[in-house]
């Protein structure tokens, strides 16, 4: 395992064990095609040498905005255990068997939940998302498919920043960038 991806492991792995109650929680960063920013928290579903999985609506912002500027920045930060790490990548969709094996994988109300969602619209009156739900059930039963615009986007790194906090703010930066098909090494200042 390369090594920013094996560091990536133990810090990942340490996190869940230490009883943070959402491990998996994430910022991530998009911008637009003028390249306006915004960030929001997402859940990491899959992560390998390839990159770092989460899944949306297509249809959304976020959405909308991985398809027009396909690069984003991720940032874990476990305070208490006073660590983050930053991740920055390009872009690619996951969709086909591996985005129907996750969506299946899932709770059934948050499959409907995927349907029900025009995630980003205005949403006139709770009583319509309720109402869609109900319906979708009606339609599909126990076996909804994965919706056509629903799937996993991945960020293949380029760049990684592992942070940990010192003492008198003499913060520990280690930072690994990709060359070719290997990783530099090097520190930066606190």
């Amino acid at each position: 395992m390369e090594k920013p991806f094996q560091l990536f492991a133990e810090w990942f792995e340490a996190a869940k064990k230490s009883g943070i109650k959402e491990p998996t929680a994430m910022s991530l960063a998009t911008a637009n095609k003028n390249a306006a920013p915004s960030v929001r928290i997402v859940l990491l579903k899959a992560w390998d040498e390839r990159g770092f999985v989460f899944y949306t609506n297509a249809n959304s912002r976020k959405g909308k905005e991985l398809s027009e500027n396909p690069v984003a920045a991720l940032n874990f930060y476990w305070m208490d255990m006073e660590r983050q790490i930053r991740i920055e990548g390009a872009v690619e969709e996951v969709k086909g068997e591996e985005a129907d094996k996750y969506y299946d994988s899932r709770q059934l109300e948050k499959r409907f939940g995927a349907w029900a969602s025009k995630q980003s619209e205005v949403l006139k009156s709770r009583d319509d998302l309720i109402t869609s739900m109900k319906e979708l059930r009606q339609k599909y039963g126990d076996k909804p498919p994965r919706p056509p615009y629903w799937h996993g986007f991945r960020i293949v790194p380029k760049h990684f920043e592992f942070w940990q906090q010192g003492d008198h703010r003499l913060h520990q930066r280690d930072v690994f960038e990709r060359q070719g098909n290997g990783w530099k090494h090097f520190h930066l200042y606190p």
